[in-house]
């Protein structure tokens, strides 16, 4: 292939919802471009894009895919994403090093959930766009209804750049009102006729030409002044202000096509390499000690790593973005993050899993490598090693289960294979749960995690099961109580001695330290010696007092003390669940001195903390969540009777882009596969986030049924 420089290229992220033709699209793209000499179809199971098993078994995207094609003797990379919210981790990586997204809407349906979902995300980036209205040769095509949906969203900085001549059986054309010609198709061989605009159509064709005039006028202020003059603007001129548009987000142009019959995917793809950013036009990406880095040839060498696929009898394939700089083949780069070297034995350029070798890329450009020794995604390599960018935020996972393997000792094997499956897609987030004493893995619903279980089972050859995942919760008290505890044992030789007395209570920040308690009706003068703070790793805090007087208890003997109250609040009295926030005075107790030792202070501490706990109004905590809801108006009843049997509270209800959404806190033991119900409930057309908002009381109900389900589950045990 070429070599190309950085305003030669142009990085485009292919989104909309799930079935919207974008695998189709691309198809196209690369066979116009000349990248392959035959076009695939998704029916056949032999496009470029989806190429893997997965995808082929489920007849849809499931991991966002690199390709490129060259148009106008400009190189055009294209990352096409899976539609399905499941799979939004490959948006968000794409986008990262996209510089403009095309937004595909089958023109069947309009705005669906999945185009939403997208079109945050870009925005979110803050990333140029341009709308496609695709299929509009099928039966069920309705333009108007799409188009309705895009005003709807965007006002009046939309702009039709295009218009179909009939759509269903009678799509015979398209209407460019920056050419003001008609591309006429053979429907059979996609090749456009140009050919002056039917009479008939001709006033549609100049109003809109006339509003896209105007709205590319209003970002470039000579550009008004010659509008204000002439009435009018060149070909050129609307470029120019197309482009200004684009750019700054205030202008989203509309095209026609039929990605099925390579009907008017060129002329998008002219359109982008006419007026889309090149790397070097977009704002330039901070370093993580906010240092500008210029997207430039002469600066120095440097890429970012934002995906990792493994392909068979390859292992790993690194892709990357050239953020500065030249890179060319055997270079040595260091990792900003191990400050080890790497060198790039092998640059390819990427179309789905072909591969082509170059001897170089410049900066701007999209590429991979393989055979890197411990380079991850989100890594940098640079020549200096001293540039490192900030690591790509990826959506918080909405579905959780516990899983185990089906055969006795593929433990370790589970284990290695779920770490493999997370470097290529990090939005399933594995944990070795030491409180929950499971492996919870987490991710954006069920059906992602189900190709998850796929993968285990077909490229890993381990077989496992999920289930429902033990909750999180939480112990603390409500009450101030005291205890005290001996712990005496003597077995021949030294024994073992240790006697403490103390007092707990709720712990609140900012509370002022302890004076006096009153203990079975005597009041005790507390005198701090000294205040330990301890922050506990699964939340909140144990605040520790040493008040202890006279020598009662050698101070060497009080890290042991300290310690069998944190044991014990590891594995909470109630369930076995994490204790927090909870001060503890020790203000008397005694010792042996042949006896005592640390074992026997431990002991001790940990047994009058466990007495005293179930006495101080022992409460269970468990995790809320903060759930924000998308839902079609017509689902909105059967949604929030759902959300009342989860015991939610609904904190608001408002419109957004076309939906309704409910904004509601909602327990996570409320939550288990809540994405495949919310599914069921509205057809796919809903989408929802959630994430961890507060700890919060259970219902004395719930906390009876949990206090009993842990009994019977320590008889089980003994």
């Amino acid at each position: 292939m070429n070599a190309y420089t950085t305003n030669q290229i142009k990085n485009v992220a292919l989104l909309g919802n799930s079935g919207a033709g974008k695998t189709t699209f691309a198809e196209d793209a690369l066979f116009n471009g000349g990248v392959i000499d035959r076009k695939g179809d998704v029916e056949h199971k032999n496009t470029v894009s989806d190429y893997r098993e997965i995808e082929h078994d489920n007849e849809s995207s499931v991991f966002s895919t690199l390709l490129y094609t060259e148009i106008n003797n400009q190189k055009v990379n294209i990352i096409d994403n899976p539609g399905l919210d499941d799979f939004s981790g490959g948006v968000v990586s794409s986008l990262q090093v996209a510089d403009m997204g095309i937004m595909l809407i089958n023109a069947q349906n309009g705005f669906e959930v999945g185009t939403e979902i997208h079109t945050r995300y870009i925005n979110q980036f803050n990333k140029p766009i341009v709308f496609v209205i695709n299929f509009l040769d099928h039966d069920k095509a309705n333009w108007e209804k799409s188009i309705e949906a895009l005003k709807e969203r965007y006002k009046g900085h939309l702009a039709q750049v295009q218009f179909p001549v009939g759509q269903g059986n009678e799509f015979r054309g398209i209407v460019d009102v920056i050419m003001m010609k008609m591309y006429q198709f053979n429907l059979d061989t996609g090749k456009p006729e140009f050919v002056d605009i039917p009479e008939e159509f001709m006033d549609q064709a100049k109003e809109l030409q006339n509003e896209l005039i105007e709205k590319a006028a209003e970002n470039d202020e000579s550009l008004m002044e010659i509008f204000f003059e002439k009435e009018t603007l060149t070909e050129d001129e609307m470029r120019s202000g197309i482009k200004k548009g684009l750019a700054n987000g205030e202008l989203f142009p509309v095209f026609c096509a039929s990605s099925k019959k390579n009907v008017g995917i060129n002329r998008c793809l002219e359109f982008i390499t006419n007026v889309g950013p090149s790397p070097d036009e977009m704002p330039t990406h901070p370093t993580k000690d906010g240092k500008e880095n210029p997207c430039s040839k002469e600066g120095e060498p440097c890429i970012f790593f934002f995906k990792t696929s493994i392909e068979p009898h390859i292992g790993e394939v690194n892709f990357f973005k050239v953020m500065s700089g030249e890179v060319k083949e055997g270079m040595d780069l260091t990792n900003s993050r191990t400050k080890n070297k790497e060198r790039l034995t092998q640059l390819y350029v990427i179309a789905g899993k072909n591969r082509s070798k170059v001897p170089k890329l410049e900066a701007g450009d999209i590429g991979a490598t393989v055979k890197l020794k411990n380079t991850k995604v989100n890594d940098t390599l640079s020549l200096s090693g001293s540039i490192d960018y900030p690591d790509i935020v990826l959506p918080e996972p909405k579905y959780r289960a516990a899983i185990r393997p089906l055969a006795e000792g593929d433990e370790e094997k589970l284990s290695d294979a779920l770490h493999k499956y997370h470097e290529e897609d990090p939005t399933i987030r594995i944990d070795h749960s030491k409180e929950l004493k499971q492996i919870i893995v987490s991710g954006q619903g069920e059906y992602h995690l189900n190709i998850l279980k796929w993968h285990l089972e077909h490229i890993h050859k381990v077989s496992a099961e999920f289930f429902a995942p033990k909750i999180p919760y939480r112990e603390t008290i409500t009450k101030m109580a005291g205890s005290g505890y001996r712990h005496k044992k003597q077995s021949g030789g030294a024994g073992q001695f240790g006697e403490v007395h103390m007092v707990i209570e709720p712990y609140e920040e900012g509370m002022p330290d302890p004076t006096n308690y009153k203990i079975d009706g005597k009041d005790i003068k507390i005198s701090v010696r000294n205040k330990e703070e301890h922050p506990l790793p699964w939340g909140g805090m144990l605040i520790f007092y040493n008040c202890i007087v006279g020598g009662a208890i050698d101070a060497r003997f009080l890290p042991a003390v300290v310690k069998g109250i944190m044991e014990k609040m590891e594995e909470g009295p109630l369930t076995g669940s994490y204790a927090r926030d909870i001060r503890v005075a020790l203000y008397d107790g005694k010792m042996h001195p042949v006896d005592s030792n640390e074992i026997s202070f431990k002991l001790a501490g940990r047994n009058a903390f466990k007495e005293a706990f179930k006495n101080a109004g022992p409460k269970i905590m468990e995790p809320i969540y903060d759930l924000e809801v998308l839902v079609p108006s017509d689902h909105m009843g059967d949604v929030m009777s759902d959300l009342q049997g989860r015991r939610a509270i609904v904190q608001g209800m408002s419109s957004e882009a076309g939906f309704e959404k409910i904004t509601a806190k909602v327990p996570l033991s409320e939550m288990n596969k809540y994405s495949t119900a919310l599914s069921s409930l509205t057809s796919g057309r809903a989408m929802y986030t959630m994430k961890f908002g507060e700890y919060s009381q259970v219902p004395g109900d719930i906390q009876e049924k949990l206090l009993r389900e842990y009994e019977e589950l320590i008889e089980e045990e003994h």
